[in-house]
């Protein structure tokens, strides 16, 4: 087990941790090929490095650790630290260790990246190359024909892709904040919204592109670029005409999944819906791992229940409180979870050590300590901290690890819960017959991004817990400090303070009874955990947990839009990312609704206008009922106490 002592009743904590690994590289001891071109099927060649053990046995053959990167074989890796190292290791450090332990570790070029050839095209070609890859690997003589992958976002994307495609001598995977259940759902889009962060991740990369570094004039303008310029003006972008037309291999995969509204074939290749393909996986140990301001916990949630629905596994979930990939903090933006929160002494001594008893296990075929059960579901459930601020300034939630042996988890009460028209939030259903709220939701003047699960979306936007309230540096915000909730354009329902603790672990969904005076436009939800006032926060704390978008020409199906009637009343169902996390006595739950969430996702013109198009712009008269017959109400996975 990923832990040493077996927890028998659900909610058990996490015991002690495995021993710890020696990190200390022996690069005496590991032989190097760098830069070895493996060929693909179609004749394009992907820069690949290996390491090998040094031993007395030159014919000796290993397990093989395999990561797949757009980011550099040889570049350091941001979230490959510790927590009492902050300094980023490199992927040769990381390579070195496991070499020693006995592995073959491949890293390599994702097409079109690096010292790779070919066009880069974001996620659509990693399938097949996966699967190339690996057939390649199990035929050389340095490999025992079994291959475990891993890696963070992209190279999590890329083990997905070659599981999709049933590469082969995959028998250990460990899927580490990505891996695309569905991209359509999470990643690219959602809810029929365009995800912006593929714009800002896109003016990243780009720069590290040939057709840029070649191109001094090129490269200064990108890094010149006043990104802020360009998204305030986001809804007159065309091919050509965007912050990419300098790199249009980027901008054409950019604007083709921009403009991809529906749910079409595209959309169902190896690279961004694995869970079309879960029969089809290799029958491989996997760890999902994510955490609650990552934008792939639903991923890593689909995935795991999914493949133990295929009957493959056995597989393990991870879910922690953490920023993407920040496994060895204790906080995720403005608030802090306490020394519980790392991963780093909680689950193991480090990501390293955790890696490699997973690996050794299931490549190895080595027991896991003292104890042969298999792990679960680990979640870390947020809350019960003071409220007050530490020492470095940020606010302190709390929280807990817990050992669960499914996902969801079967205990769960769904609970509605009703919005009323006087702000009020209860389980009481809506008395009055006529009852209703409404806003205007100008796409020019947009519901700013104040953290959730956010990723590569900086300067622009941040992940992490914060307080829902505009101050400076926040796109789109003022520097008056003034809440979200006094805009007119967000209905705000919250709870009586609390007269004892709610926990809520799992997906959040709302169905939502509207109405619009335009025939396309958007409704957004948001979860927050209200704190009362205390010293140093005397108009409380407003903090983000989950949120959620719906666009509604997709209110009905995801593969046929269907344009709104004005002034017909309509329901949908607006999905938001799972959590888990205990409301505090005198607490208050809050739902807030709008129309946008900018610049986390795209802003509806509200025109019926097709996607990823330029246009006109209006302002939408959008409708909320919360009355006896249209009972508005989000739906809470409730944990009994």
């Amino acid at each position: 087990m990923l832990f040493r002592s077996t927890p028998t009743a659900a909610g058990q904590a996490v015991a002690a941790a495995v021993p710890t690994a020696s990190h200390a590289p022996a690069t005496d001891t590991v032989k190097v090929m760098r830069s070895v071109m493996v060929t693909m099927r179609d004749g394009i060649q992907l820069a690949t490095d290996i390491y090998l053990p040094i031993t007395s046995d030159p014919t000796q053959r290993f397990p093989v650790i395999l990561e797949r990167t757009p980011y550099g074989k040889t570049q350091p890796s941001r979230s490959e630290r510790t927590l009492n190292d902050p300094q980023p290791m490199s992927r040769a450090s990381i390579a070195e260790f496991f070499a020693h332990h006995g592995y073959a570790v491949v890293y390599q070029d994702c097409r079109g990246r690096y010292e790779s050839e070919g066009v880069f095209v974001k996620y659509t070609s990693d399938g097949e190359d996966g699967y190339d890859t690996c057939a390649w690997i199990i035929e050389q003589p340095w490999s025992n024909g079994r291959i475990g992958t891993k890696g963070l976002s992209y190279a999590a994307h890329t083990q997905a892709a070659l599981g999709s495609t049933s590469a082969p001598g995959v028998v250990a995977m460990f899927l580490d904040s990505g891996g695309f259940s569905n991209a359509y759902q999470g990643g690219i889009r959602q809810g029929g919204a365009f995800e912006l962060k593929q714009v800002t991740w896109a003016i990243k990369r780009a720069m590290e592109s040939p057709g840029i570094l070649g191109d001094k004039a090129k490269y200064d303008a990108l890094a010149s670029l006043d990104i802020e310029a360009w998204f305030r003006r986001v809804e007159q972008w065309q091919p050509g005409a965007s912050p990419l037309s300098l790199a249009p291999e980027y901008e054409d995969y950019l604007f083709d999944q921009w403009q991809r509204g529906s749910f079409d074939d595209y959309w169902r290749q190896p690279g961004l819906y694995a869970e079309g393909y879960y029969g089809q996986f290799p029958t491989a140990a996997t760890v999902h791992m994510s955490s609650w301001y990552d934008p792939y916990s639903r991923t890593a949630c689909t995935n795991y229940a999914g493949l133990i629905a295929a009957g493959k596994g056995p597989a393990c979930l991870i879910l922690g409180p953490w920023t993407h990939g920040n496994r060895s903090q204790t906080y995720a933006g403005d608030v802090d979870f306490g020394v519980a929160a790392t991963l780093d002494n909680n689950l193991a001594p480090d990501f390293l050590a955790l890696r490699l008893q997973w690996f050794d296990r299931y490549l190895k075929h080595k027991p896991a300590g003292n104890d042969e059960a298999m792990p679960g579901v680990c979640i870390f459930v947020m809350g019960g901290g003071s409220g007050r601020k530490n020492s470095e300034g940020r606010m302190e939630h709390g929280g807990h690890w817990r050992v669960e042996s499914e996902w969801p988890l079967q205990r769960t009460r769904e609970t509605a819960y009703y919005l009323h028209q006087d702000g009020s939030l209860s389980t009481s259903t809506p008395q009055q017959e006529q009852a209703q709220l409404s806003y205007d939701y100008d796409p020019q003047w947009p519901v700013p991004t104040i953290g959730g699960a956010v990723t590569s979306g900086e300067p622009l936007m941040v992940g992490g817990a914060y307080d829902q309230r505009c101050g400076p540096g926040i796109f789109f915000c003022d520097a008056s400090r003034a809440p979200l909730r006094e805009r007119d354009d967000i209905l705000v329902f919250q709870s009586a303070p609390l007269s004892a603790d709610v926990e809520i672990t799992g997906a959040i969904s709302a169905a939502l009874w509207i109405s619009s005076d335009c025939v396309d436009t958007d409704f957004t939800i948001k979860l927050i955990d209200v704190y009362p006032p205390n010293a140093d926060y005397p108009d409380g704390y407003e903090m983000i947990l989950t949120d959620g978008i719906r666009r509604a020409r997709y209110r009905n199906s995801w593969e046929q839009p269907e344009m709104m009637e004005p002034g017909t009343i309509y329901q949908v169902t607006v999905d938001a990312f799972p959590v888990s996390n205990v409301f505090k006595t005198g607490h208050r739950i809050r739902i807030d609704i709008s129309s946008s969430n900018f610049p986390k996702f795209d802003c509806n013109p509200n025109t019926g206008a097709a996607e990823g198009v330029s246009g006109p712009v209006k302002v939408a008269r959008n409708v909320v009922f919360c009355d006896s017959l249209r009972s508005s109400h989000v739906v809470l996975p409730v944990i009994p106490a």
